[in-house]
């Protein structure tokens, strides 16, 4: 699927369904932010959401404090939705509509949160250039956080084919630039009541010299 297909497919789905008619709907993204508190992230950090969409991760942090926050998905409509819900704070949040599949940062990010938008990168050429954009958008010693499918989780997503990682595979991509720091696999019970299982993969990047 090329880029405007991607995207005119992500804007249908968010301009004709609710936020909890979708299946990565989450009332409260416990798993991201646990690892958020786990790495005690400061309140100043520069801090990516990557696929963020119309997520309430956004919500969450902006509740918590956090100053310096971005929202990058593919669907316009879906952060027009996130800029809705949020009203006046929206203007605390900077909003980027990109392909993660071609995105280039611009700034340096200290926490770069990547939950299901990485498993729909099939083509090693976006895949590459993806991992690129993380190694160039991530300060130094900052955090990068991963959630994709798992092994055991779907092959399909809203009709999309999507890359399954484990633990060992996820880490291999990112092995040349970051160190592995935790993984885990978490059931995510969809709105349908079905269980997704995704794996989790935390990193630090590495002071090469």
């Amino acid at each position: 699927m090329d880029n405007l297909d991607r995207k005119t497919h992500w804007d249908a789905i968010y301009q004709k369904k609710n936020p909890n008619e979708v299946s990565w709907y989450q009332p409260t993204p416990t798993t991201s932010l646990d690892f958020v508190k786990q790495f005690d992230v400061p309140k100043n950090a520069k801090i990516i959401d990557i696929g963020g969409g119309d997520s309430l991760f956004v919500d969450h942090l902006l509740d918590l404090g956090y100053q310096d926050v971005t929202v990058l998905d593919i669907s316009a409509s879906s952060l027009d939705k996130a800029k809705q819900r949020l009203g006046e704070r929206a203007a605390k949040v900077k909003w980027i509509v990109a392909d993660a599949a071609t995105f280039k940062p611009t700034e340096k990010y200290d926490f770069w949160h990547d939950r299901a938008a990485f498993h729909f990168l099939t083509q090693e050429q976006e895949i590459e250039h993806y991992l690129r954009a993380v190694q160039q958008g991530i300060k130094p010693a900052g955090v990068l956080v991963i959630g994709a499918f798992s092994e055991r989780g779907p092959s399909k997503c809203s009709g999309i084919d999507i890359r399954q990682y484990s633990e060992v595979s996820m880490a291999e991509r990112l092995k040349s630039f970051f160190e592995k720091i935790r993984c885990i696999t978490v059931d995510h019970r969809t709105p349908f009541n079905t269980i997704q299982n995704f794996v989790f993969c935390s990193f630090r990047k590495l002071q090469l010299f």
